[in-house]
């Protein structure tokens, strides 16, 4: 398995180098040069496998060469041994035909565990056996830095400094990661939104003297690790409702697109996915490009759902490649006229494949709140973002009424607790592991958008820890 640069100015590599450069050179994200496509009797196999079990076989995929099968099975098996539920990702009836897919029963209660329990792990055994030591850094409108922090902190071989914008995260998202006091975890509040955090981490990135200076890594879903571990909870959620025999719909609440695209990935691979409808706040950026081929950029509003307060959504770059039949120099001046410009030119043909395949829906806080009382009524219990998705699904049902939906519940109501009482008058408490988090003592430092000033921190940081 190798794998080629969106922008094409990056030579092939293997699992390995990608899983340790995140971003390509050329500013593209690395997406397989050919994918893998899974026959029905290949799903069928997986029937039936405890989760960790069927995720190995699925991301073995991926990772060719670099791990051996019990390597990597062993790996999933750690990273899914904490998580509180035995299903790892059950699924909860909503109504007739939607299902809340629960992602949010790991250590930092949100889907992002899914992926970065393993990514710690993946970084762990490569660098051991390379010798080396790395920086991770990563951008967090709020679920990714908590569980990258989780899953790297105190490991011998790696630093990681996660930035979050001031101010633009619950006090539970911004708490599980600053009052994680290890040796090897920098917390920065960045002033302005995640668009600014994330526009600092590729910044670093494209800075190839200092890139090289600190080996940097990262675990933002633009390392295609992230989402090669993200496709597996599809495809058991898919399989728990008849796959490949029955075909099954997917809505995901997103702003990063890498959650989305991981079910686009399900699908390509051949899992029987009909419809993938997106769930957008008022930083509606992806249901206004589907609804009238407008890719345009506007200031980020803060809203109930904050970790989609995104205006940039990195991972679109992956499908633009695909609609652009792989085309990497129609993608590099797409990319690039949007950040010249604020606006992307996508081709009318490719916006129409895109929305024969896709749906979109823009939820105001209004109809979150509303939403979320919806679902309390019925007897169950969201946060904000997954109201968001449920509502997406309600606006754009399958046509075939035989085909069920799923639904990804993608954080805890726990974690925003503010939002959930607003809509419903209950405050959910948080879980035992985390019963103390308000107590804890926090550590991080603010600093303005100077990308000086955070290398500088991120210098600091590394050269403190060396060996």
């Amino acid at each position: 398995m190798r794998y080629i640069s969106t922008r094409g100015g990056a030579a092939p590599r293997d699992f390995e180098s990608v899983l340790l450069a995140g971003l390509a050179e050329d500013g593209g994200l690395f997406l397989p040069e050919t994918w893998p496509l899974l026959l029905p009797e290949d799903w069928r196999a997986l029937h039936g496998l405890p989760y960790p079990d069927m995720a190995a076989r699925v991301i073995a995929r991926f990772t060719g060469d670099t791990f051996t099968e019990s390597e990597l099975l062993a790996m999933c098996r750690d990273a899914y041994a904490g998580f509180t539920h035995p299903a790892v990702a059950p699924l909860v009836q909503l109504d007739e035909r939607r299902f809340a897919l629960e992602l949010f029963h790991g250590p930092t209660l949100a889907f992002k565990d899914f992926a970065l329990q393993l990514l710690g792990r993946m970084f762990d055994a490569v660098l051991a056996r390379r010798g080396e030591r790395i920086t991770i850094v990563g951008a967090t409108s709020g679920d990714t830095g908590s569980a990258a922090i989780e899953a790297c902190r105190d490991r011998a071989n790696l630093d990681i400094v996660i930035l979050h914008p001031v101010g633009r995260t619950s006090e539970v998202q911004r708490r599980q990661m600053t009052t994680v006091l290890s040796p090897n975890v920098k917390n920065i509040a960045v002033h302005g939104d995640f668009d600014t955090c994330q526009d600092l981490v590729k910044a670093m990135f494209n800075d190839a003297p200092f890139r090289a200076e600190m080996n940097l890594s990262a675990v933002n879903s633009i390392n295609w690790a992230r989402i090669a571990a993200q496709i597996p909870y599809y495809v058991a959620a898919a399989l728990a409702l008849g796959a490949p025999e029955r075909e099954v719909a997917v809505a995901v609440p997103t702003g990063n697109f890498g959650n989305v695209f991981a079910a686009w990935a399900a699908r390509r691979m051949g899992l029987p996915i009909t419809e993938l409808v997106i769930g957008s706040n008022r930083n509606d950026i992806l249901a206004r490009w589907l609804a009238s081929n407008d890719m345009s950029a506007r200031p980020v509003e803060p809203s109930l759902s904050p970790s989609m307060d995104i205006q940039v959504s990195s991972n679109f770059e992956r499908l633009l490649f695909e609609l652009l039949h792989r085309d990497p120099a129609a993608t590099a001046a797409a990319m690039r006229a949007f950040r010249e410009t604020g606006r992307m030119p996508v081709p009318d043909a490719a916006w129409r494949d895109a929305t024969a395949l896709f749906h979109g829906h823009a939820v105001s806080d209004e109809e979150t709140v509303e939403e979320m009382r919806r679902l309390h009524a019925g007897g169950y219990l969201a946060d904000p973002h997954t109201a968001a998705g449920t509502a997406a699904s309600r606006a754009h049902p399958p046509a075939d009424r035989a085909v069920p939906i799923i639904v990804a519940a993608t954080a805890h109501p726990a974690k925003f607790p503010d939002a959930v009482e607003k809509a419903t008058g209950m405050r959910p408490p948080l879980p035992p592991h985390m019963a103390d988090l308000y107590g804890r003592e926090e550590r991080f430092s603010v600093l303005d958008n100077d990308l000086s000033a955070v290398e500088g921190a991120v210098r600091a940081h590394a050269r403190r820890n060396a060996p």
